[in-house]
């Protein structure tokens, strides 16, 4: 088998590692790539309509940093707010933010037909009384004491202009019922030492 030689200091590049001891800290490096992975995955969550952000399953200073995206227009105002929601990505399982990127983006049919079912029924209970003994019927399950709180504190929030928490909680809601299976809920950088050591700051 061939063997790996390096030159008088030079360090082995990532692949070379592979076969490192898993227990052993991931490399600063290893780091910084994991860091620029959520910040990016941050900045695309960032880009969907203001509808799809209201609706995800994260915290409340994350989903106004995801809403504020859309009020910048300089080149570093951008640069430094997408460092910033990095750093509340790192907070939350980025997992369900994939799949729900992945519905809301329309990469498959099949999830952005039961996220437009969720949307219709949570409209249609907000419209209409009736809709949820409707529910009732298709799904015996439901509960209904807890939907027919939300959909009154939903309609309240809306009339009142509130920040859309119980709007949010219905679709929840919605979800466990309907889809019980489903999971929870690239621009370019300049990847200077600067940008880096941003990233990896707290």
């Amino acid at each position: 088998m061939k063997s790996h030689t390096f030159s008088r200091g030079a360090a082995p590049d990532a692949d070379e590692l592979a076969g490192r001891d898993p227990n052993e800290p991931p490399s600063k490096s290893q780091r910084k790539r994991d860091m620029l992975e959520l910040q990016q995955l941050g900045e695309s969550l960032a880009q969907l309509p203001r509808a799809r952000i209201d609706v995800l399953d994260v915290p409340e200073a994350l989903r106004d940093a995801l809403r504020e995206w859309a009020r910048l227009r300089s080149f570093e105002g951008r640069r430094r707010h997408a460092q910033y929601i990095g750093k509340l990505m790192r907070k939350v399982d980025p997992e369900p933010l994939r799949q729900a990127l992945l519905e809301a983006t329309g990469e498959s049919r099949a999830a952005v037909a039961r996220l437009h079912q969720l949307e219709d029924w949570r409209e249609r209970l907000l419209a209409d009384d009736a809709a949820l003994a409707e529910l009732v019927r298709e799904h015996p399950s439901a509960p209904v004491q807890e939907l027919r709180q939300c959909i009154r504190a939903a309609r309240a929030e809306r009339a009142g202009g509130k920040p859309p928490r119980q709007f949010r909680l219905l679709y929840q809601h919605l979800k466990q019922l309907l889809l019980p299976d489903a999971p929870a809920g690239d621009s370019p950088h300049d990847e200077t030492d600067d940008h880096d050591d941003a990233l990896l700051s707290d």
